[in-house]
Order: structure tokens, then sequence, then C-alpha cells
């Protein structure tokens, strides 16, 4: 039924297309039909001539040429529809058209037979007959057209014969007019197959066609062909050009010669080319073969693929293939590799190939009984130069470090950067275990030289962890590992020194990962607790205000020291939920104490960079109903090496609401006067070092102390010396006129209900005393 246009079985895109390829041949053999038609009506106009009017005979022809010209505009009009889209309406006009065309003869098989004999109606059946079988076999693109003029016209035959009583002739008729529109269909199946498989053919022909043109428009992309001596035959454009010589001089040439260079004269091949020659000589097929050649003197590398030709009678007649310059994908691919084992900053191995070398030192230590080390170095204070100055200054200094490494290591060592500030050194022969040593104090010694980055002179320095393989550790992690806990070791020591492993650090890094997962479950366990410590006058030793303390005692490790786990809970920035509750369990407890007391909290560097920090205080001050007047947060110095816009911009938002901001440990760090003169802090806090060394009659403590009391007065600041506790170091810290004392002697930190009994008495100073 899809055949004949009766139905769609299958898309309607196919639909169209098979109908396309059917119809589109109409044209071709419209004229030949015309003529068929012409010639058969003349026939039955002779046939009948004298027999019927030939006024009917004239009149019935012009109708009969009438539906033929109807017919021809149809064909016409449908030539192009094997690239277009057919309509339905289209094709029911064609069909139309042989309706009209069936009607046509029908009326001298209706009104000519009874007006002749028998032998002129044999005769008209036969010139029928004749346009039957022609229309099925010249027109087999549209068969229900022909089975249309078949059955009008089988029809009427029959009924003819039928009426004038010639039964045989009916049923031969019916017959005839069977066997047609049986053949009409098979061919119009022959016929629609046949141009299917061309216009896959066509479609096939040109994707081929196109592709070779692509192929042969790609620069990067050429023929070749060599005879059985190995000679260049048949030279395509493409291939000369890429020898860069004209292709009738490369004609019957060597092929090795034209790719060889100077090493044709020399016969030192490289090794793929060594390859690519074997291969030729032995006629084997290759594909994607990697060559380095050499045109124009200049170093090249091709990809070649080449099988062998054979002759009809399956002779060897030479090698045909094509071939690529690659050079470009062979260097960038190089670079890839470079870039995944090479830190792009510092030029030196990157935690991969520094991975690898430790293994194969590890190997090396095991199959010859030495030993092999691994150190790793971290860079002291690196993050507060990154902080202040910038990455661009950071990155600069990086550079510079990695080049005085790089002046340290002999061929029995490696260094590489693992990452950050963080670099390595594998030692592959550690035998002499004073080599490891003195590796690491040559490394903290030049490292900690003065280094001139961007007009900034700076000082950095360097902390060292070892580990010996394969005595701790028999893999590249467990050395690895073993190395970082030795140098987390030099770092909590104070850096700028290195540490070996030791066993025992097993044990104090499983203690700190214990601490911390307890230090996570605090909160919800409502371990922590504020002690406070009073803060008096100077000249009366009245209290003024309590400095927050928290504290830690925790089921499994018991009191755990703040210098203990305030340093973890920074690390972890644990600090930022701890310091929120701190805050709002200050807030509530100041509210219960005289209007004139505040109350100091500590503020770590990790607080005051959360963007949430400024909002946490607000939320401690309005849920507690303590006066911002009466709240002071206190920040050390090291805030300022950080980040210090930041750090600024939040304490600027806390001032602003009324709070305090009183500057600890002033003098012990990074002092610069740029703080003071950009903030303006309430409190200045004199360290308790230089209380003891002014006690002790420290010139330098003195001055120190003298001119940090001098510079508060002139800005309006308050000074508060921390330690004090003896009466000695008071006396002295009197005469030196700093307003408030803060030490073990006026009283140690303690509980709430023992801070609010203090305002019990009578007498608040010397509370301890």
């Amino acid at each position: 039924m899809a055949v004949l246009g009766l139905s769609e079985s299958s898309s309607t895109g196919e639909w169209e297309r098979l109908r396309g390829l059917q119809y589109s041949s109409l044209a071709r053999v419209t004229v030949v039909r015309i003529v068929a038609h012409v010639v058969a009506a003349l026939a039955t106009i002779g046939i009948y001539f004298g027999a019927v009017h030939p006024a009917v005979l004239v009149s019935w022809f012009l109708v009969l040429c009438g539906t033929l010209y109807y017919g021809a505009t149809i064909d016409k009009a449908l030539i192009d529809v094997d690239r277009r889209r057919i309509s339905r309406d289209e094709v029911n006009k064609q069909t139309l058209s042989a309706v009209f065309n069936a009607l046509a003869w029908v009326v001298p098989l209706a009104g000519f037979l009874p007006f002749g004999n028998s032998i002129q109606s044999l005769e008209l059946w036969a010139v029928v007959g004749v346009l039957m079988a022609a229309a099925a076999v010249m027109l087999p693109a549209v068969p229900l057209a022909n089975l249309i003029f078949a059955g009008i016209v089988g029809a009427g035959s029959l009924a003819s014969f039928a009426f004038s009583g010639n039964y045989v002739m009916s049923l031969l008729a019916a017959l005839f007019g069977g066997v047609v529109a049986t053949g009409a269909i098979g061919n119009a199946r022959s016929f629609l197959i046949a141009r299917i498989a061309e216009s896959a053919m066509a479609e096939k022909s040109e994707v081929v066609s196109m592709l070779l043109r692509e192929f042969e428009e790609n620069e990067a992309d050429w023929l070749w062909q060599i005879d059985t001596a190995r000679r260049v035959r048949s030279v395509s454009p493409r291939f000369a050009y890429a020898l860069g010589v004209a292709p009738e001089d490369i004609e019957g040439k060597p092929f090795i010669q034209m790719i060889a260079g100077a090493a044709w004269d020399t016969g030192q091949f490289p090794s793929s080319l060594h390859d690519l020659a074997e291969r030729l000589k032995r006629r084997e097929s290759f594909s994607n073969l990697l060559v380095r050649v050499t045109i124009n003197g200049q170093q090249r590398w091709w990809e070649l693929s080449g099988t062998s030709k054979l002759t009809d009678s399956g002779a060897f007649d030479g090698f045909r293939g094509v071939g690529s310059d690659v050079t470009e994908q062979r260097e960038s691919s190089e670079k890839i590799a470079h870039m995944a084992r090479f830190d792009t900053l510092t030029g030196l191995p990157n935690r991969m190939m520094v991975t690898e070398a430790l293994g194969e030192a590890m190997r090396y230590a095991d199959q010859w009984r030495t030993r092999c080390a691994f150190l790793m170095i971290d860079l002291d204070r690196f993050k507060a130069v990154n902080d202040t100055l910038g990455h661009l200054v950071g990155d600069q200094l990086l550079a510079r470090v990695s080049e005085r490494l790089k002046s340290l290591v002999t061929d029995n060592e490696l260094c590489g950067r693992l990452g950050g500030d963080e670099f390595a050194v594998v030692i592959r022969d550690a035998s002499d275990h004073n080599r490891v040593l003195r590796v690491a104090n040559a490394v903290i010694e030049l490292l900690s030289r003065p280094y001139e980055v961007d007009h900034h002179t700076l000082y950095i320095g360097a902390s060292v962890g070892s580990a010996i393989g394969p005595r701790d550790g028999t893999t590249v992690e467990t050395l690895m590992r073993n190395a970082d806990l030795a140098l987390y070791r030099s770092k909590e020591e104070g850096g700028g020194q290195h540490s070996g492993y030791e066993p025992a650090l097993h044990a104090l890094a499983e203690e700190r990962r214990k601490l911390e997962f307890s230090l996570r479950q605090a909160l919800e366990r409502n371990e922590f607790v504020l002690h406070y410590q009073p803060v008096v006058d100077a000249l009366d030793e009245t209290i003024v205000s309590f400095e927050a303390l928290l504290r830690w005692n925790n089921a499994d490790h018991g009191l755990v020291s703040p210098a203990k786990f305030i340093p973890l809970a920074e690390d972890t920035r644990l600090i930022v939920p701890i310091g929120k509750w701190v805050l709002r369990e200050a807030c509530r407890e100041a509210v219960r104490w005289p209007s004139n007391i505040k109350v100091a909290v500590n503020a770590s560097g990790e607080q005051l960079l959360d963007p949430g920090f400024v909002a946490s205080v607000v939320e401690a001050l309005s849920e507690s109903g303590l006066p911002a007047q009466r709240l002071e947060i206190e920040v050390t110095e090291s805030i300022f090496v950080r980040d210090a816009t930041t750090a600024r911009h939040a304490l600027e938002q806390i001032m602003a609401l009324g709070c305090g901001i009183a500057l600890d440990d002033f003098g012990t760090g990074y002092s610069s006067l740029a703080y003071i003169r950009n903030l303006r802090f309430s409190t200045i806090k004199v360290d308790r070092s230089f209380v003891q060394g002014a006690a002790t009659g420290s010139p330098e403590s003195l001055a120190i102390i003298r001119a940090v009391v001098a510079m508060a007065e002139s800005l309006e600041m308050s000074t508060t010396a921390e330690g004090v506790e003896t009466e000695h170091e008071l006396e002295v810290i009197r005469q030196l006129r700093c307003r408030k004392i803060q030490g073990y002697y006026f009283g140690r930190p303690m509980p709430a209900q023992e801070a609010r009994a203090l305002f019990q008495q009578n007498t608040l100073s010397r509370v301890n005393g």
C-alpha cells in the first residue's frame, strides 16, 4: 500500500522521499506517453472511420488530447519533487488526470463497439490492451495511476463485451486487466527499490567526495606512495608541500632520504625513523607511527600510516598511505606532561614527581640495603607576607625560596614543591645520618636569610620535619605522613628548627585527633565555662572591669589548658562558634554586675575575619540587654598581619556600636604605630614580660612602658598592665602611670559566682593580697 501511495507506514519524511523518487520520473516519459496515446487514437479512428460519424470521432479525439495535455502539465510540475516535498494535493491531481484519460478511452469501448463488427471490436480491444500494457511498462513510477487506468478501461471493455453478448471476450478482458494490474505493482516495486538504492549510492558518493575534499584541503594531511624500491611515486601536492620542495623534485627519490635530512649521509637515524625503514623493508603495514623527521634542517614529528599495494596477480607493488605533521601536538603534549610533573610557579618538581622520586628512592634503598630520607619543609611567617603584601609578592618570594633550595641539592637529592608554602627534599642515599641533619640545617639557615622582593626586605624562616626510610616507614605514604608529624612538632615548638620522626609523635597526633573530636562536641555537651579576672584602678584599686577567660572541662581529658585547646580551635575554625558562645555568656553575666563595671572578651583573628562576627556582637548585646559601652573587645596585633583591611573594617563597625577595643600584648609581635593611628583603641594592654622586666630594672622594659603610657595619654587612651603579681611590681607600675592593673596580685580568674561576690565586699582592693 505504501508503494501505491495509499498508506504512510514510515515516517512522513520517508513517505515524501518515496513519493518524490516515484513522481519525479514522470516528466521523462510524458512525450512518449502522449505519442503512444495519439497513435492509438488515430488507429481507433481508422478502425471506425465510416462506421461512426466523423464529427463524433474528431470530438472524441479532441477530448482525449485535452486529458493528455492536462496530464502533461501536472507531470511537468512534478519534475523537481525528488528535491523538495511533494504534497498530497499534487498526488491527487496526478491521479485525477489518469482517471480523465481512462474515461476518454471508455468512450470508444462503450460508444463505438455497437456500430462495428466483431473484427473491429477485436481490433479496438487490441489497441486498448496495448495501451494498458504499455502504461504498466513505461510508467512504473505511478502504479496507482496505472491501476486506475487499467481498472476503468478494463471494466469498460468487460461491460461492452458483456452487453454485446460476447462473454468470452468479457472474461478475457477481466483476466488481462488483472495481469496488467499485478505486473504494474511488481514493476513499480522494482522501480522504487532501484531508485532508493541509486539515491543511497549518490548520498554515499557525496559523503566520500566531501571527506576526500576535506582531506585534500587540510594542509596537515597528505597522501604518499612508494614503489618496490621504496622510491616516491605519484607525488601529491600536499606531500610536496610538507617536504617543502616541488613535486617534480621528489618523484623517484628514496622515501627515507627525503625525510632523514643529514642523517641520510651519516646513517645515524633516530630510532623512530629506523623503525619506519625496517617496516618498509619487511613490507609490514603500520598505523599512526610517530616518526621524527628532518625537513629543511628543522626537526619535525610526522604521524604515518601505510599499507602494502598488490598487483592483480597478488604480487607486492610498494606502499601507499597517509601522513600528517603532528609537531605542534607533540610539543603541546610534552608541555602538558611537563606541567603535570613540575610546579608552574617555581619550576620545581611538583607533589606527583616528588612522590615518584621518593618511591624510587625507597626501591633503591630496599635493593641495596641502604637508607633514604624525606624532608618536609614549611615556611615560617610566609602567610603574614602573603596577607599583608599580596599574592604577587608572595609568589615572587616563593620563587626566591625555590632558587635557594635548588642551590642546596646535589645529584643525590631532589627538591620539590608540595603546594602552598610547603616544600620537600628527597635524599636518595641517606646512609650517612649526618647528611639529613646537614641538609635540614642548611635549609633552615639559607631560607632564614633576608629576601629583597619588590623593594621590600622580607624575613621568613623554615621548619623542617624528616623521616628515614625504611626505618620510619616502608611505604611512600607512611614516610610522608611521619615526616609531616615531625614537621608539626617543629612548628609547635616555635618553628625555625628541625625535628626527626619519633614513634611517640603518633601518640601525640592521636591525642590531638581525640582532643579535636571532643572539642567539636564541647558546645553541645555544655563543657565550656567562663572565668573572670578583675581589672582594678591603679590609684584607688577599685574594680573597673573583668576579663572573660574560657575554660574547658572534658569528661575524657579533664581540665584542658587554654594554651592547648585555643590554638586547636583556631586551626579548625571551631573558634568562631565557640567565640559566639563566649560573647553571649559574658554579656549575660555582665548584666548582673554594677552598671559601671565592664566586661572584656578576647576575639581571635579567625573571628574577626568571619563575616558574621559583627552580627554576633549585636546579637549578644540585644539578647542580654547589656549597654554596648560596657563591652570591650580585646584583640592582638596578629590580626592585622593576616588581613588588616577586613579586621579594621570589622573593628570600626564594633566601635560604631559604642563598644571599646583593647589592643592586647602590644609590643610583643608585629608592632606598628599604623594600627593605633588608624583605630581609636580604648585601651592598650602592656604585656606581663615588660612588667616583670620593669620590676627588675630592665632599661628596655622601662623605656617601652613609658613610651606606651605617653602615647596612650596623648591619644586619650587607657593603659592596663598585665601580670602584676607582687607589691613591688604594683609600685613600679604606679610610678610609670599605668591607669589599670590586672594580675594575680588582685585576683586570679574565678567563676562567675565568686566574681559577683566581690561586689558584696566593702573593700574591693587587693582581693587576693
